[in-house]
């Protein structure tokens, strides 16, 4: 067997090892290192596909072990960091602070109110149940069905980034909102397994006729960031939505 023939499935398992990384910052609460890791995984989760196409090495593995890394990166991290911002946006600061223990989450006078930050981890069950139909979908190959896993995880991660280094009063008091949070997290969870269909950033040709709608994504997806910086990532997410779905209503196609 070619070397080759491994380059996609060790591009897959660098995925895996950013995850597992961004695992630990996350806990510990060290948001902008976790998202360093998380945006290095997704860069190797859209090269490992990019590479098997282009040394047609394309596997039954590799697609396997492509939704286990992307269960970690783009499933286990969302939800811890959603865990921790609802923690803080009731006013449990416990539960986001790196004490070492987990007496923490049951403390308080009244137990309940330490569970609801658990409400995060639904965009992982979320994630997990995405990356299995995916697997067994073997018509999403030029779009998604769906909001894609790493997708939402730029989505949920972007908000520590925003309240960290942007330092704006106004979209901290957003983010920090118990009610944004909820429903943030039920409309993530929704998404990642909705009927929609959503364009998928692949490149067959470098031509800008067949690839039209996915270079204007990319050209407005570079101003807002310049414009916007981490709060662009939100926005983004939205407009792939949107133009998903004007794209679908004139071509007529899927």
């Amino acid at each position: 067997m070619s070397i080759k023939n491994y380059v996609p499935n060790a591009l897959t398992l660098l995925n895996l090892f950013c995850g597992c990384i961004a695992v630990i910052f996350a806990t510990h609460n060290h948001f902008i290192a976790a998202a360093a890791f998380v945006f290095g995984g997704v860069f190797f989760d859209f090269f490992d596909g990019f590479a098997a196409r282009k040394l047609k090495v394309s596997s039954e593995l590799g697609l396997q072990l492509d939704s286990l890394a992307d269960m970690v990166t783009s499933g286990v991290v969302p939800g811890i960091v959603m865990f921790k911002l609802l923690g803080l946006s009731i006013g449990r600061s416990e539960l986001a602070v790196d004490d070492g223990s987990w007496n923490a989450f049951f403390s308080g006078d009244a137990i309940m109110p330490s569970f609801l930050p658990v409400i995060g981890f639904f965009i992982t069950l979320s994630s997990a149940y995405r990356l299995a139909k995916f697997n067994l979908d073997e018509e999403q190959q030029d779009y998604f069905k769906g909001l894609p896993t790493p997708a939402n995880t730029l989505l949920i991660i972007s908000l520590p980034l925003i309240m960290e280094l942007q330092h704006n009063d106004i979209m901290n008091a957003i983010i920090m909102n118990q009610g944004f949070l909820i429903a943030l997290t039920i409309t993530s969870s929704f998404l990642l397994n909705a009927p929609i269909i959503l364009f998928a950033l692949k490149f067959k040709t470098w031509d800008f006729k067949p690839n039209a709608i996915r270079y204007i994504f990319l050209i407005i997806s570079v101003l807002l960031l310049v414009f916007l910086q981490f709060a662009a990532i939100p926005l983004i997410i939205l407009v792939y939505v949107a133009m998903s779905m004007l794209d679908i209503v004139i071509k007529g196609e899927y």
